[in-house]
């Protein structure tokens, strides 16, 4: 295997006239089938309210993808922690990680809306479409129409104890890691253990789509840290250079460590794998626009809906930086990825309407990855 790694992120699709219950098993056949392909790790997202995503309980949805498979490291990406507690947080994953111990990584993103920086001030817009060394890094995408959607109010309500206030991520962030090491103490000095969970064997990374805090506290902590080319593409330079700049060396890690996403499809042929990738616009507009994700269309439905310049523009960051074409296209598109960004680890998500379609799709970049003999920078 090349020593620049191929990990997966999995969001469990629905396909159009599928069922919930064809998401979860398909997740479950392709964590089997990218392990017999070469894959390092296997990463589950956290998605709520949404008929098109079936990946609402990784906890859940990872003891089963972890029970399926035996080399594997199986996670999550990322576990939305806002409305959760640290103890929850480190009670389940160490659950998980005592049923298999050394496969397990619990990855934490913070929830919610983009937040100022510690100085009280919003971070300035990265600039606008740019090419960097050969990477497309489009003009930014703002969320705030998303953030009053009545349906993301909704879901905060429902996912959140009436009354009850998410704690700040830095403090919860450190209670996980102290209730893991076994040394937490509250404000009057009283210990806690969590059982199971206290001196686990998994590992934690931070996942950001920005400069912002979660990049600075996996540096700070000296944590692995995810930075998301797939959903912000326009600022994975930004994370990547905010976290190595905070990065100071911990028990876990002498130097930073960064795995990068990408979206991708790949088929036998360039034309094939356009054809395949034709739903994503739609479905992506479904996120945006504020319905939600829906169920992910074949390309001849896709090819039926409606799509206007409006349509085009609101999902043309995403879009244009899919890597989609046959096998040397698209690994010629993630090598430029990963120098640009100096990623440790590459990790792809691929939906595609057939589940077939989908393990091919990996198989294929796996093939072409290892026989390609690229080795990149060293690491």
């Amino acid at each position: 295997m090349p020593s620049t790694a191929l990990s997966v992120l999995d969001l469990s699709p629905v396909p159009a006239g599928g069922t919930v219950a064809d998401a979860l098993r398909h997740t479950v056949d392709l964590a089997r089938r990218v392990e017999q392909f070469g894959y390092r790790r296997y990463w589950v997202a956290e998605h709520h309210l949404a008929a098109g995503v079936a990946s609402a309980a990784p906890a859940v949805l990872i003891g089963q993808v972890a029970a399926a498979t035996s080399v594997l490291r199986v996670g999550s990406g990322a576990l939305l922690v806002g409305h959760r507690t640290a103890l929850s947080v480190v009670e389940e994953f160490g659950t998980l990680a005592t049923l298999h111990p050394g496969r397990i990584d619990l990855g934490i993103g913070r929830s919610g809306p983009p937040r100022a920086d510690a100085s009280g001030a919003p971070a300035p817009p990265p600039a606008g479409a740019r090419v960097v060394d050969g990477l497309l890094i489009p003009a930014l995408f703002s969320y705030a129409h998303l953030a009053a959607a009545p349906r993301y109010a909704l879901a905060t309500a429902l996912l959140h104890q009436a009354g009850a206030r998410p704690p700040g991520f830095a403090g919860q962030l450190d209670d996980i890691l102290a209730l893991l090491r076994g040394d937490y103490r509250d404000a009057d000095g009283l210990d806690a253990h969590a059982v199971p969970g206290e001196g686990a064997d998994l590992q934690v990374w931070l996942l950001g789509s920005s400069g912002g805090e979660s990049a600075r506290l996996a540096g700070a902590r000296g944590l692995p840290f995810a930075a998301n080319y797939h959903v912000s593409p326009a600022t994975v330079l930004d994370a990547v250079t905010a976290y190595r700049a905070a990065f100071r060396p911990s028990a876990v890690l002498a130097k930073p460590y960064v795995v990068v996403s990408a979206d991708v499809v790949v088929a036998d042929t360039d034309a094939e794998a356009r054809r395949l990738a034709t739903p994503y616009g739609h479905w992506v507009h479904s996120i945006r626009s504020g319905v939600g994700a829906i169920p992910y269309p074949s390309p001849e439905q896709a090819a039926a809906l409606p799509w206007t310049d409006a349509d085009r523009e609101l999902v043309a960051d995403r879009v244009d930086t899919r890597f989609v074409g046959a096998p040397d296209t698209v690994a010629e598109r993630l090598r430029t990825l990963r120098d640009v960004t100096d990623a440790d680890e590459l990790l792809v998500t691929t939906i595609t309407h057939d589940h077939a379609d989908r393990v091919r799709s990996y198989q294929l970049l796996a093939k072409e990855w290892a026989q390609s003999g690229d080795t990149g920078r060293a690491h």
